[in-house]
């Protein structure tokens, strides 16, 4: 199998530091909010910095204004889940939000066992993913892709002429310069992307290959170092994505993410189109085309190919 030729230059990454991820997301939590956005007055002082004071957020949450402080520092250490949940209401967070705090503050200790295994897709996944007639895939830690359809492979490209290492949403979307094209608006996907990894890292923010990855991008892409130090973050769920392919042209997909329900962590990603759109006849094409889209133009995107499992 090929290497990836960047990660043959990485250095050696160690975790993420947990307590500064909890104290970044904290406080930029807290300086999106304004008074007025939770009730509070606003008595036109002068605010040094953007958003709601650590009192005024203590306030809402009913803490001390010391014992935030020492949360928002990344002393999270014997915080109960109540004080959380107070502290999550009080920051009108997000559901993806909410659990993410959660996986900072009160980090679950992932066996050693656990960690070790390979990201396998199972045989019926595969089957099934080749018995699906819309564009299809399989995604696990930190975004790679691990298994997809011919469908898939004709509509986002060969991923199987690719490295292992490079099967990766996050890789794709910021360095490789095709996927900048195909997405409409990129930055929307860019920003999706950024998120996931984000609530990837703090649920395995011990996980050495996801520090290594966000490392690399953060130094070969300015793009993708602004839109990490957001702290957003989200859950893979359903949704619009409008795609402009190379041989059939402007699509609007409706995609739907099913967690797979076996422990893995990955998700089974699929995308169809309105009946009788003209969305639904252009993927109509790619599959008669399937294999032969590389001789009808549409470059090196082809027919699915197997891919050999990834290491977590």
């Amino acid at each position: 199998m090929n290497e990836d030729p960047a990660a043959a230059h990485e250095p050696a990454v160690g975790a993420l530091d947990r307590r500064a991820e909890l104290s970044e997301f904290l406080r930029t939590r807290r300086a999106r909010l304004q008074p007025e956005d939770v009730g509070l007055p606003d008595l036109g002082r002068h605010r040094r910095v953007p958003g709601l004071r650590r009192e005024e957020l203590a306030q809402l949450a009913g803490v001390s204004v010391a014992y935030y402080t020492r949360l928002e520092q990344g002393n999270g250490r014997n915080v109960s889940a109540e004080v959380l949940d107070s502290i999550a209401r009080a920051l009108r967070l997000t559901d993806a939000e909410h659990a993410h705090l959660h996986h900072l503050a009160k980090p679950k200790q992932h066996k050693k066992k656990q960690t070790a295994r390979t990201q396998q897709v199972r045989g019926a996944v595969r089957h099934l993913l080749d018995s699906i007639e819309v564009p299809a895939y399989v995604t696990g830690r930190r975004s790679d892709i691990l298994a997809w359809n011919r469908m898939a492979a004709a509509l986002f490209g060969d991923w199987g002429e690719l490295p292992a290492q490079e099967r990766n949403w996050a890789r794709l979307v910021f360095l490789r310069p095709e996927y900048r094209d195909l997405f409409r608006p990129w930055e929307q996907k860019a920003t999706d992307i950024v998120a996931y990894l984000r609530m990837d890292a703090g649920c395995h923010p011990d996980d050495p290959r996801l520090s290594a990855l966000v490392g690399e991008l953060s130094v070969r892409s300015e793009e993708f170092r602004r839109l990490w130090a957001n702290h957003d973050v989200k859950e893979k769920n359903y949704g619009v994505k409008h795609v402009h392919h190379p041989l059939v042209g402007e699509l609007t997909l409706h995609f739907e993410a099913f967690p797979l329900s076996d422990g893995t962590e990955q998700i089974l990603m699929t995308y169809h189109a309105e009946p009788g759109s003209p969305t639904a006849e252009a993927l109509r094409l790619l599959a008669s085309w399937g294999a032969d889209a590389t001789r009808a133009g549409a470059g090196s995107w082809q027919g699915h190919k197997a891919v050999p499992p990834l290491q977590p």
